[in-house]
């Protein structure tokens, strides 16, 4: 009897440390999470107000141990005991999903007077430069480039009084790679001067979320850098014999705007800013693929996931370029179980699903077919399609320097000597 009383009390002693552990950790979540309200929700709820309906939504939890055994303290990925009373608000929706955001991020800093800076006229004149830059041909661009201080200062005051709408979208399809895709495209002016005077400001700050091995349009990475950085995972053989590769289901018109809203606003604390970007958000459906802004959009989309693939899971060798993902592990069942997780992730907190083409596979019986290029533990080959591509071009003597220089960027990088040796030999 005396050792079952010890037992029962050293269970309680344990309970009651995790309880205090979570109190900290988790304390955004437990002190009642807030958004756009003078007030706390209350221990264990979260208080969500959009401030042009007034409709809130108090989402209420429950706090179950068991939640530590699958999700490690950290991100949150699940609601904890969801309720709503909404008024009919759409950010209430997804409310209760949110809670993923209020964990290893509660104490990230928010940034405020953005707007400002936004619209700056020297921020204003150099992203005008960088949208017209290899474009100063178009008919569009050498009309603004006449009087560019005008069309400026026109820009700036069309920004500070809030008056800026997106303009209307031309749409065409194209193949990119073996992909028929829907293209939206916007005048240069106003629309992608405002793209580029976004992300020259918002890019520091975004950077901040993303992982290392993350790659898509983020400078001084890119494809190559990736290439690095899986060949160098590689090296560790024993760690490395099976690949989860993966990726989502038609990523970026699949998108939900209330989520990204909410994901851009823990760092904005910036309402002029906000609604400039939600003006641009809601323009089209999903996000719009041909417009600037939106590739940082689908970065800072997945933010959040990466680190609950890379802190949560656990996944030491996790690469990502724009939506395909690569997991390596030396278990052909951990990758599994993290595959499972992740898809349960993505469909709970970002309305997101996987293709159902994802591969669990050994490394050196298949290779990683990934950013172009075929990786093996011993070797690196160059995708198929791109080296007959190449010598298609050649071919048909369409190759000028130009071509044959972006074709050399990609086969220096892998285990082509022959190739290099046949083409490039000077």
């Amino acid at each position: 009897m005396r050792s079952g009383k010890l037992k029962i009390k050293n269970e309680d002693k344990m309970k009651i440390k995790v309880i205090i552990l979570m109190l900290l950790v988790w304390r955004v979540v437990l002190a009642g999470g807030n958004f756009n309200n003078g007030s706390n929700a209350g221990l264990l709820n979260s208080n969500f107000n959009n401030s042009s309906s007034n409709a809130n939504s108090n989402i209420g939890g429950h706090l179950y141990l068991k939640h530590i055994k699958t999700y490690p303290l950290g991100i949150i990925t699940l609601p904890l005991g969801k309720k709503e009373n909404s008024n009919h608000n759409s950010v209430s929706t997804i409310a209760g999903t949110l809670c993923w955001l209020q964990a290893n991020q509660n104490n990230m800093k928010r940034y405020s007077h953005l707007f400002e800076n936004i619209i700056a006229p020297e921020n204003l004149a150099t992203a005008f430069e960088k949208a017209r830059k290899g474009k100063a041909h178009y008919r569009e661009v050498r009309e603004i480039s006449k009087n560019p201080e005008h069309y400026l200062l026109k820009l700036h005051n069309l920004l500070k009084e809030g008056q800026y709408e997106n303009s209307p979208y031309f749409i065409f399809e194209r193949f990119t790679g073996h992909k028929l895709r829907k293209i939206y495209k916007l005048p240069f002016y106003p629309d992608r001067i405002v793209h580029h005077s976004i992300v020259q400001v918002m890019m520091p700050i975004w950077m901040n979320l993303f992982i290392r091995d993350t790659f898509a349009t983020i400078p001084g990475r890119g494809i190559h850098d990736g290439v690095s950085r899986v060949k160098k995972a590689l090296q560790d053989g024993p760690n490395t014999k099976y690949c989860l590769k993966m990726d989502v289901r038609k990523y970026y018109p699949s998108v939900d705007h209330d989520v990204l809203k909410l994901i851009l606003q823990k760092q904005i604390k910036d309402s002029k800013l906000m609604h400039l970007l939600n003006t641009i958000i809601d323009s089209a459906p999903g996000i719009p693929i041909g417009n600037y802004i939106s590739q940082w959009f689908g970065n800072v989309y997945l933010a959040y996931f990466d680190h609950f693939v890379k802190e949560n899971l656990g996944i030491k060798y996790y690469f990502r370029y724009a939506d395909d993902m690569v997991l390596l592990s030396n278990s052909k069942h951990e990758l599994r179980q993290q595959k499972e997780s992740i898809e349960k992730y993505l469909n709970e907190n970002l309305k997101l699903s996987l293709k159902g083409n994802y591969q669990i596979f050994p490394v050196d019986a298949r290779s990683i077919d990934f950013l172009g290029y075929r990786f093996y533990h011993t070797h690196v080959l160059v995708r198929k399609g791109v080296v007959k591509n190449f010598k298609k071009s050649i071919h048909n003597q369409k190759a000028d320097k130009q071509t044959q220089s972006a074709y050399w960027g990609w086969f220096k990088y892998a285990n082509t000597y022959n190739l290099t040796q046949k083409y490039f030999q000077t």
